[in-house]
């Protein structure tokens, strides 16, 4: 096909918006590559350099000179949403198929089927679904122009513990016919990533890279070790910096609490995390129309997400990697000639990433056990069989079963809701694998650590060498560093506010699958034998009211008055009604004192009678070495009992130390129920973080 200079500058300008676009360095020339027909092609460009203007400007070239529809395999909903408005102002009928519009897949299916579709974004899942291939992609895969493969170093770098799936392009890119157009971008690819996209996009692949310096950013690092500091540091640097920008944590509830901090001080920020749901579109859409400050976010504010004038990206905790940051802190800065990302490093962020780096991969042990069960029913298990059968987390067994059924051959498949075995057997090259990603992660988790450490002005050039870029021109920082002192009256209100917050028990409405055989009982709790919402006042260890909880339990043997007091204050504020008119406490032969001695402080102190109700039967081993929900409640199942003291009626404050799968607290709440106490206020001093 001729390719059209005129025609492609008018799309540019289009979709920019602006009369006067040109083309940027290296743009035009992979346009007219792909548009060609020279062969596949891996651009490599920095965050803002319009990768994205790559694919839709060749995309309407091929669709106006009569070529069939594009694919694009894209991973997160953030980056889809923007791709989809991105194409529809170039004119194109673009649409996206992923797990947020369910009732639009029919219609948007038929609609490709029939050719109406220019181009149609998919998620690496729904490309590897086989009704989705059978039905779907097989019936036009002869007419597909182009194949756009986004965010392409997730097939090598850190594919494992972001998209599973997208290893399975491996093994489709090598069934395509050979004269298919292939694009593949992205941002953050190094020699090793570079190495691998080749392997698995080759033999013949022309590689279009960039430099990877961003003038207007400046960078800096500032060591806060509690939250406590970095909290302070946030709420008094949000009042002085210049224009909106994003906070980026490593966890979901380091997101909430950040946002709840920043607006407790008058700040208008907004959470945004994979739980944030159907508001994630309408809180992209503030941040761009710049009516929030900045969004407090995880890594699902990430890749794509396209706001040309951010004009900060902060970290309130190191990422794992040096790959991770640079991907994220180019969000800034790139339509403004200066910029701050500023990265706070904090204690915890170590745990975090060790983490994710530990839960990447499951163990020998783990797979062994999880394949024996399989080998034990020929006719297949469903995973909460599987989890009745293995003391492994749900997670830790999705994670086993997605990245056998992943492998080629798959030692396992599935049939309906079953999984089976089938005659392949696991090769030793995913152990190998596994190392070596588990050994490579770790490497650049101490290179981010050595990023934290540079002085002010060396940032970038780490950045970019780590990157195997070249760092000759990179120049100093444009903008004045930042203060690293934070007021010490304003650290002591975070700590305030950390130690408010209180956290809900959510109460189980039935049984695990198989039931609770000892006491006889399965399906749904009946309402009336079920606890109420109950309340925690922290995380286990956190920052707030969680250290002294743990010193409490493990090196005191009693928990300190100040942590009575402050489950006072928690129920006065939480106001459960019908209030409760007593207390009991749920037992433990471990420790028998430890929590009756602190229902009982807390009982005085509401003036509220103690009354020991509930007995422990037999000693079972600690719920917290139970690891997921169904051998939790097996751990439980007839190991609780009323004492035969009289129990009162009305409702209760049911008191515990640690909350973890919640089977516990349920049970002795269906006790307590059924014997005729009123409701059940559940209350523990922390959660453990590990309820599934």
């Amino acid at each position: 096909m001729t390719y059209n200079h005129e025609r492609a500058l008018e799309l540019l300008r289009i979709g920019s918006g602006r009369a006067d676009a040109t083309f940027r360095d290296g743009q035009e020339e992979a346009i007219r590559h792909i548009v060609e027909g020279r062969g596949r092609l891996l651009v490599v460009q920095k965050t803002g350099w319009g990768k994205s203007f790559v694919y839709f400007i060749a995309n309407k070239l091929l669709r106006e000179s009569g070529s069939g529809p594009a694919l694009l395999i894209s991973p997160l909903l953030a980056l889809m949403r923007n791709q989809v408005e991105a194409a529809r102002r170039m004119g194109l009928r673009a649409e996206a198929i992923h797990s947020e519009n369910p009732t639009d897949h029919a219609r948007i299916e038929t609609a490709f089927l029939n050719n109406d579709v220019d181009i149609l974004l998919i998620t690496p899942e729904r490309f590897a679904n086989q009704r989705f291939s059978t039905q779907v992609l097989a019936p036009v895969a002869g007419q597909i122009s182009l194949l756009v493969i986004d965010e392409a170093h997730c097939i090598s770098d850190w594919g494992h513990d972001f998209r599973p799936h997208y290893r399975l392009l491996e093994r489709i890119v090598r069934t395509l016919p050979p004269n298919l157009r292939l694009l593949a971008t992205t941002a953050t690819a190094n020699d090793r990533v570079m190495d691998d996209l080749m392997a698995v996009l080759g033999p013949k692949l022309d590689i279009s890279r960039g430099d990877l310096n961003r003038q207007s950013l400046t960078l800096q690092t500032i060591s806060l070790p509690s939250q406590a500091e970095r909290l302070a540091w946030l709420a008094e640097k949000l009042t002085t910096l210049d224009g909106h920008g994003i906070i980026y944590t490593l966890t979901v509830r380091d997101a909430n609490q950040v946002a709840d901090w920043l607006k407790s001080r008058g700040i208008n920020v907004e959470a945004y995390t994979g739980d944030t749901g159907d508001r994630r579109e309408a809180l992209e859409q503030a941040l761009l129309k710049n009516e929030v400050k900045a969004l407090v976010g995880t890594t699902a504010l990430g890749m794509g997400y396209d706001k040309p004038d951010l004009a900060f990206v902060i970290h309130y905790q190191a990422p794992g990697s040096v790959v991770h940051y640079y991907q994220q802190v180019g969000r800034a800065g790139r339509a403004l000639d200066t910029a701050y990302g500023v990265l706070l490093s904090g204690d915890e962020e170590t745990d975090i990433t060790n983490w994710f780096i530990e839960s990447a991969f499951p163990t020998r042990r783990e797979v062994a056990e999880v394949i024996a069960e399989l080998e034990a029913e020929p006719s297949g298990l469903s995973v909460p069989a599987i989890l009745s059968r293995v003391n492994i987390s749900k997670g830790r067994v999705d994670k086993t079963i997605d990245l056998l059924a992943l492998e080629s051959p798959a030692p396992i498949a599935k049939d309906g809701s079953k999984w089976q075995l089938t005659a392949a057997n696991l090769s030793e090259s995913f152990w190998q694998r596994a190392e070596r990603l588990t050994a490579l992660r770790r490497d650049e988790q101490q290179q981010m650590q050595e990023y934290v450490g540079l002085p002010f002005g060396e940032h970038m050039g780490f950045l970019i060498k780590a990157l195997d870029g070249d760092a000759s021109a990179v120049c100093p920082p444009g903008l004045p560093s930042l203060s690293a002192k934070v007021d010490p009256a304003l650290v002591l209100e975070a700590v305030a506010f950390l130690r408010r917050t209180s956290l809900p028990i959510d109460p189980r409405k039935k049984w695990p699958d198989g039931g609770m055989p000892h006491y006889a009982v399965k399906g749904p709790i009946a309402p009336g034998n079920q606890a109420q919402p109950g309340k925690a006042l922290c995380i286990w260890g956190d920052a707030g009211w969680g250290g002294l909880v743990r010193q409490g339990k493990y090196h005191d043997r009693h928990f300190a008055d100040d942590l009575v007091a402050a489950c006072v204050k928690m129920i006065q504020e939480w106001n459960p009604q019908p209030a409760p008119n007593w207390v009991t406490c749920v037992p433990s032969l471990r420790h028998p004192d430890l929590v009756p001695n602190f229902a009982k402080r807390l009982a005085t102190a509401l003036g509220l009678p103690f009354h020991t109700v509930l007995e422990k039967t037999d000693n079972r081993p600690e719920q917290k070495t139970m690891a997921n929900s169904t051998q939790q409640a097996r751990n439980i199942d007839g190991s609780l009992a009323l004492n035969g003291q009289p129990v009162p009626p009305g409702p209760v404050l049911l008191v515990d130390d640690m909350v973890d799968s919640r089977w516990t607290l349920t049970v002795s709440a269906w006790l307590l129920r059924k014997i005729g106490s009123g409701e059940v206020w559940p209350m523990a001093l922390s959660q453990t973080g590990h309820d599934e």
